[in-house]
């Protein structure tokens, strides 16, 4: 299948954001690390990280807006909404368990993480209902 002009912007978006996401986060970790950091420089460093992060979310905004097709945009939706489920009943489970102090503390960075993840299960599951992926 050939991609979209809104597929193709949404790659290339990614592919950037990812990169950046790379390029800071090295760099930000071996600071903390060393401990080579303090005070409000501290906090700036630490929320660099998640600023690419959170274009990820906006580039998929994006993607839901530009694409024209709107079957595509219908498995994207559906791919997003597995995601979301899976996310959200996965951060209930735990956060009750963690509260009972069953499971260790989970840091809240890999509430996207495992949404990423959904996505991809939700794009199996499209491939699996529709012979499609978004």
């Amino acid at each position: 299948m050939i991609a979209s002009p809104a597929q193709r912007r949404y790659n290339r978006r990614i592919i950037i954001l990812s990169i950046v996401y790379a390029a800071v986060l090295m760099p930000v970790c071996w600071l903390f690390a060393r401990h080579l950091v303090s005070g409000p420089v501290a906090y700036v460093l630490g929320i660099l990280p998640a600023v690419p992060v959170c274009g990820f979310f906006v580039v998929i905004g994006l993607y839901f807006a530009d694409e024209r097709d709107e079957y595509v945009r219908m498995l994207m939706a559906r791919q997003s909404l597995i995601a979301t489920g899976i996310t959200m009943t996965a951060a209930t489970f735990w956060g009750f368990l963690e509260n009972f102090d069953l499971v260790p503390h989970a840091v809240a960075y890999v509430w996207p993480i495992v949404w990423f993840g959904g996505l991809g299960i939700g794009g199996c599951v499209n491939k699996l209902s529709y012979g499609r992926a978004a």
